[in-house]
């Protein structure tokens, strides 16, 4: 019995010594190389409008619209942003609904990076891991930049380039304020809203937006 509990003991460890070391060399490699597919992609079994662009090409109207819908404390936290998670998990309870909001922007980016769209606890101590790994490895303006370019923004369309192509047939350096706090506002449901495609409330929750974006401090990404 004894020689089973050191043998399967050593198999943990070998096995998550593996797990970690396999992790690491990719989240060191997505540092500088472009993302050109993510599990959600071939999980979706659609051929996917995806162009990566660098951050230097994508216009600040969009990061900024980001950052006022979906993570405001982005880079004042260190992946989790524990009030909007304490608050959403309050709002659950209150209105005995599932959870859902408080990931920020590099939870968000590490599961949809990483990990398929299916909701579990198992997938959500993944989602952590991964978190950790790319906010310990990575720096902020890379984090926003592979964000942006591989989140699910339409049916098929995966990235602010593909979106803005879809849907105003313009790059995503061309991007008004107007058009990027929509695009940001279809996110709850990306599939289901679209900037052509959407009930009443995403227009007030843009306009919202907009405003907020207005608000966000200036970023210097070289800082």
């Amino acid at each position: 019995m004894k020689k089973f509990l050191k043998f399967f003991k050593q198999l943990i460890v070998s096995i998550a010594s593996v797990f970690f070391l396999s992790t690491l060399i990719v989240v060191l490699l997505y540092r500088i190389v472009p993302v050109k597919i993510v599990p959600i992609m071939v999980y979706r079994l659609k051929m996917p409008k995806h162009d990566w662009e660098p951050i230097k090409n994508i216009n600040p109207n969009v990061y900024y619209c980001a950052l006022a819908s979906e993570d405001p404390n982005f880079l004042k936290h260190h992946g989790f942003d524990f009030e909007a998670i304490k608050k959403a998990y309050d709002e659950s309870k209150k209105y005995k609904r599932k959870l859902r909001g408080g990931s920020g922007i590099s939870q968000q980016c590490a599961k949809n990076l990483f990990l398929l769209p299916v909701r579990s606890w198992v997938r959500k101590i993944f989602e952590t891991y991964f978190t950790v790994m790319i906010e310990t490895f990575w720096n902020k303006k890379r984090i926003m930049e592979v964000y942006l370019n591989i989140i699910e923004m339409g049916d098929g369309i995966y990235g602010i380039e593909a979106a803005a192509q879809s849907y105003y047939r313009k790059p995503a350096s061309k991007l008004s304020l107007n058009e990027a706090a929509m695009i940001v506002s279809c996110f709850p449901n990306p599939r289901k809203f679209t900037p052509q495609k959407h009930p009443y409330w995403i227009t007030s929750k843009q306009s919202m937006v907009m405003t907020f974006a207005g608000w966000m401090p200036r970023l210097n990404w070289d800082k």
